[in-house]
């Protein structure tokens, strides 16, 4: 049948790695917003009146067919879409279907050849790299506990998984739905995920200390990455497969809900899945911060020694937002136009969510703490046309500090990306530039990611290749502030990571598209609201 043969072919599609199949998806996704955003209004106009007979053309059957929108073009990739199948194409089923029911088709049948390709990757990581018996004799078990997790659960759910989503195929040549086997696993099954990249911060700190300290370690992975297998792959590139999973899946969803018809059961089912996933993404991320931000705070209180009195540091709530070296002016009673030789004098600032440290760096690696208040009575205010020597400043005021008292700092950054950055970190509910996500502006400036990025600093923000981002806030010295689309997560990066989106057609679309994934969320937040006024 041809649901069979479309079945051989997706598990031919297995010669790619999920990594491999990643990257390209993502840099077509890249490539194909490009494309959008260069298309003006102007050009569409002057291409409709140029070309009558491709619109006359447009009723034919053979010509339903959308233009090709080919993650990978290349035929030579193994790398197809549902529409290029030549199963599909024999059927006669594209001169059925309409063009948006050909997009979802695509959207879904890419979450399942996704998935064929990120087990075959993780199959990879058991059968080369964890049962390698070279590999096991010089490993304590302990180690390849840490190193390798519960990794066995994770490939044995993304099989059941899987087959799921095949056997959804072979019911029929259009595919009905995926997001109800994605809702069903991801509730059911993916807590495995949450175990598996909990586990990271271990995860990489065991394979760095064991490259480290054992060279046959070193070599036996060295000879494995070499195998032709693993196509130029490192070991550590498997191992982050699940976190990186899961967070794509979430977005394959998101793909899918963009495509489906509003108000209908499959929009139900993918709003469901999207929330559920949404949570199993959450929870990742917080499994790997908290691990992280305990050892942080530790460290952090063993620095500290406090000329006011003592301030608890450690709380399971609390964590660090950023922290740095800044100049304060010098004298109790400075003014905005005090010209002296030694205007400022260091002093370092620990930044958590809800408390702020002030400091003075004394010999040790320790720092005197002079002052503090909780983050909620904090307020900034930026110093304009003073001239060099205060360029880069702003006031700083707690409205109630250690001695319960109002005070001001007058403080000088080295940037003025750095300037802003702690600006915005100090008074998160700031006026920015421009106007966030949640104020459902109908336009703002948009970016997208060409270029991955891994954060540097606690306001920074990771980056993934086709990210979008509202651009909430720049600097003329290269960073901006953004918040990404698809989760609203806030922090700087260098401008030079993405491609301004131009295009203010493009920049609305992918606004609206935003809002429709969120609705669910907007709801729950109403009711939520609604109950906390009664």
């Amino acid at each position: 049948r041809v649901v069979k043969q479309i079945i051989n072919l997706l598990n031919s599609l297995l010669g790619l790695l999920y990594q491999e199949y990643r990257d390209k998806s993502t840099r077509q996704e890249i490539e194909t917003r490009r494309l959008q955003d260069s298309q003006t209004e102007t050009e569409e106009n002057s291409a409709s009146e140029e070309t009558p007979s491709e619109t006359e053309a447009a009723s034919t059957p053979e010509s339903k067919a959308p233009p090709q929108i080919s993650l990978l073009r290349n035929s030579t990739s193994r790398f197809n879409l549902w529409q290029d199948l030549p199963e599909i194409r024999s059927s006669g089923v594209l001169s059925i279907l309409q063009p948006d029911e050909i997009k979802l088709q695509e959207a879904m049948f890419e979450l399942v050849t996704s998935e064929a390709s990120y087990y075959k990757s993780l199959n990879l990581l058991v059968s080369h790299f964890m049962e390698n018996e070279r590999l096991k004799k010089i490993l304590h078990q302990s180690e390849a506990h840490i190193l390798f997790s519960n990794v066995l659960d994770v490939m044995a759910v993304s099989e059941r998984f899987l087959l799921d989503l095949e056997q959804r195929v072979e019911e029929n040549i259009v595919i009905s739905d995926v997001c109800d086997i994605v809702h069903q696993h991801t509730v059911n099954h993916f807590s495995v995920y949450i175990t598996y990249v909990s586990n990271q911060t271990y995860q990489e700190r065991a394979y760095k200390q064991l490259l480290q300290d054992k060279p046959a370690f070193r070599e036996v992975i060295s000879q494995l990455e070499l195998d032709p297998k693993c196509k130029g792959l490192s070991f550590s590139s498997f191992l982050i497969l699940p976190f990186q999973r899961i967070t794509r899946l979430k977005l394959l969803v998101q793909n899918i809900l963009k495509k489906v018809e509003e108000k209908s059961e499959r929009e139900s089912t993918a709003l469901d899945a999207h929330k559920e996933l949404e949570t199993v993404v959450k929870a990742c991320n917080e499994g790997v911060r908290k691990m992280s931000r305990t050892e942080q705070m530790i460290s952090i209180q063993k620095k500290l020694e406090f000329k006011i009195k003592s301030v608890p540091i450690i709380s399971h709530s609390r964590w660090l937002l950023k922290q740095g070296e800044l100049q304060q002016m010098n004298g109790p009673k400075t003014s905005r136009t005090l010209r002296t030789k030694k205007l400022f004098r260091e002093i370092y600032l620990f930044l958590f969510n809800d408390l702020l440290v002030i400091c003075r760096q004394i010999p040790g690696d320790k720092y005197q703490v002079f002052d503090s208040a909780s983050r909620g009575l904090l307020r900034v205010e930026e110093l304009e046309d003073q001239g060099q020597s205060l360029a880069n400043v702003f006031i700083l005021r707690l409205l109630e500090n250690a001695d319960d008292r109002e005070v001001s700092y007058m403080l000088k950054a080295s940037s003025q990306s750095e300037m802003k950055r702690w600006m915005i970190s100090l008074a998160p509910n700031r006026r920015t530039k421009f106007v966030s996500f949640t104020s459902r502006l109908v336009d703002c400036p948009q970016i997208q990611c060409v270029h991955p990025y891994m954060a540097q600093e606690p306001d920074e923000l990771s980056l993934e290749l086709a990210d979008v981002l509202n651009i909430l806030d720049k600097t003329d010295d290269g960073w901006i502030f953004g918040e990404r689309l698809h989760d609203q997560e806030r922090g700087w990066f260098p401008s030079s990571m993405g491609e301004e989106i131009l295009n203010p057609k493009i920049r609305a679309q992918n606004l609206k598209e935003c809002f429709r994934v969120h609705k669910s969320d907007d709801s729950q937040r109403r009711k939520v609201g609604s109950r906390n006024r009664q």
